[in-house]
């Protein structure tokens, strides 16, 4: 686009854009999006930052390092809390969860090992759990919080009980590294990928796992998958060319993923990629889709965030380069507080009315550069 065109383009924009409808649309968190700078940028790691998790309720995210250490910070206040020690190898994983009411944090390491935390008990270390022959790549607790899933450079899956500490599934089927796995918002299906550069979709609600789908595509180690929530079906529907978009109470429609061939793929359970999105420099690292649902966010070791708007045919409506210092590893949203989730119906309202879902403007990041960043509004 040459200057002219774009400044008249530009123009054009703001003279639209008046004050009211800007300041909706600042104050409309499903089109909130991070940029720069950074509210904080939390730095006592002494290794590159593998990964990080938000706490599901409070102001609290925790991140894990290539050394063998667990920082627990308050995004709120841009403060470190502790250091948690335990693994003796790179922290290569983590995710908040578990039973309703008490909420845990899963590692898992290099080591063989997934740990479980307990934020109640000064974090400390409640359970060990090994079986994986190789380093885990990947943990994250099953919706219900009562179970666990894992991925290894062993090549398999692994599902484990909570509460004991058992393993109570091996998943095989890939056959080399599996690097990420992502629950279903329901539970009952898992999705898997990484270096045999499939993605697979397992039905693990019976008392054996099905592979119900393996999907081709990428041309090169698949990083990360992750299944897209309801609020984005609108959209994604009429970019896979349906008539209708699915019903919200199916919970693993349409899917994404990101890869060292520098691009995104979005697929339909048919197994068909519908649509790809370039615009990496480099090694496509971690995805989340905004609760929202309009957008899919996306970063790479070419230290960019991009923001895909999935109204606009996927459209790379916002990147944040030079994010930071060397490549970005990690990237994670506040998960939406879901508020009155088991509160009866008043007196003539019929139940069953969906909860109130407040979404949180809160996104971090994490790199090799050590640093952890957070975005909010």
């Amino acid at each position: 686009m040459d200057l002219e065109s774009r400044v008249a383009t530009l123009q054009s924009e703001l003279d639209s854009a008046t004050p009211s409808s800007l300041s909706k649309r600042s104050h409309d968190p499903t089109s909130w999006l991070p940029s720069k700078p950074a509210r904080y940028t939390l730095e006592s790691h002494q290794f590159e930052i593998s990964c990080i998790a938000f706490h599901p309720l409070y102001s609290t995210i925790a991140s894990g390092d290539q050394g063998s250490a667990i920082k627990i910070w308050d995004w709120e206040l841009g403060e470190l809390e502790r250091t948690i020690k335990g693994h003796t190898k790179a922290i290569t994983g983590i995710d908040f969860g578990g039973p309703k009411g008490h909420t845990l944090l899963a590692s898992c390491s290099s080591d063989l090992t997934i740990k479980l935390w307990d934020p109640a008990d000064a974090y400390k270390n409640i359970r060990t759990l090994s079986g994986h022959d190789h380093t885990v790549s990947a943990v994250r607790f099953m919706p219900s919080g009562n179970l666990l899933v894992s991925a290894s450079r062993d090549t398999t899956l692994r599902m484990w009980d909570v509460t004991t500490g058992y393993c109570v599934k091996t998943i095989r089927g890939h056959l080399e590294w599996v690097r990420d796995v992502c629950p279903s918002p329901d539970g009952s299906s898992i999705l898997s990928t990484g270096d045999d550069r499939t993605v697979r979709l397992w039905n693990v609600s019976g008392s054996v796992a099905e592979n119900k789908l393996t999907l081709f595509g990428h041309e090169n180690f698949i990083e990360c998958c992750v299944f897209a929530p309801p609020s984005s079906y609108q959209y994604l529907a009429t970019l896979a060319g349906l008539q209708k978009p699915p019903p919200l109470t199916s919970t693993s429609e349409f899917m994404a993923t990101g890869s060292r061939d520098k691009t995104i793929k979005l697929w339909d359970t048919r197994g068909r990629c519908f649509k790809t999105l370039i615009g990496h420099d480099n090694w496509v690292r971690a995805l989340v889709f905004h609760p929202g649902g309009k957008y899919l966010v996306s970063v790479a070791d070419d230290k960019a965030l991009r923001c895909w708007d999935l109204s606009q045919d996927g459209k790379c409506v916002k990147e944040l380069s030079g994010l930071h210092d060397h490549f970005i590893s990690c990237l994670a949203w506040a998960p939406s507080i879901v508020k009155d989730k088991d509160k009866p119906p008043a007196n003539g309202e019929a139940g069953g009315s969906a909860p109130e879902v407040q979404i949180r403007c809160v996104v971090a990041t994490g790199s090799v550069d050590m640093a952890l960043k957070i975005f909010a509004r």
